[in-house]
């Protein structure tokens, strides 16, 4: 196994590591959160361009790379409707996935044909945008703990929490559309299954 897919592995292995301190309460485990989380984005980031730079692109790492990504941002959106303060709702959630099993099936469908579907840019820009997200709702919830615990800045606090609602919004929007770009130039393939 070369460098890239022990590194999309690794971000497999992170991710029950992120779910369990998010689960837990506490300034300190979300901060743990947080930090595990980017730790898996930079594997994101690294495992591509390393695989384009030495020349390392296997089929193994085109299906593990967005199975790693889709399992970290799916755990990620679904801990979060988890919180209610944050406002994450449960249908921007489900469709944020539900596009992934789309894309998914797709993908399967193309395997069947010997066709690789690989990330285009619309896709690599979502995932991008989705990790950026995260992180930012991330820091949010902490830093809305911190006032909350400081007992201050009441009015920041309920600015704040109107910030995860925005940004998912926007990503869910991005979502159907990169859905749809992927859907629309693979459309002949999906009608010769007909």
């Amino acid at each position: 196994m070369n460098i890239p897919n022990k590194l999309t592995v690794a971000r497999i292995c992170i991710v029950p590591c992120f779910i369990f301190f998010m689960e837990m309460e506490g300034i300190f485990n979300n901060i743990l959160a947080l930090i595990i989380f980017c730790l898996a984005a930079i594997t994101d980031f690294f495992d591509g361009r390393i695989a384009r730079r030495n020349k390392a692109i296997t089929d193994i790492g085109i299906f593990l790379d967005p199975l790693a990504d889709k399992l970290l941002i799916s755990a990620a959106f679904i801990c979060f409707v988890d919180i209610p303060f944050l406002d994450v709702p449960a249908w921007m959630v489900i469709t944020i996935i539900a596009r992934e099993f789309l894309i998914t099936g797709l993908r399967s469908i193309a395997a069947s044909k010997n066709i690789i579907i690989p990330a285009n840019k619309a896709g690599k820009f979502k995932t991008t945008s989705q990790l950026v997200v995260i992180i930012l709702i991330l820091i949010v919830l902490i830093v809305s703990k911190v006032f909350t615990y400081c007992n201050s800045f009441y009015y920041c606090t309920a600015l704040l929490n109107r910030i995860p609602f925005w940004a998912t919004f926007i990503i869910t929007l991005l979502t159907i559309y990169s859905g749809f770009n992927y859907i629309w130039k693979y459309r002949k393939m999906l009608n010769e299954n007909k």
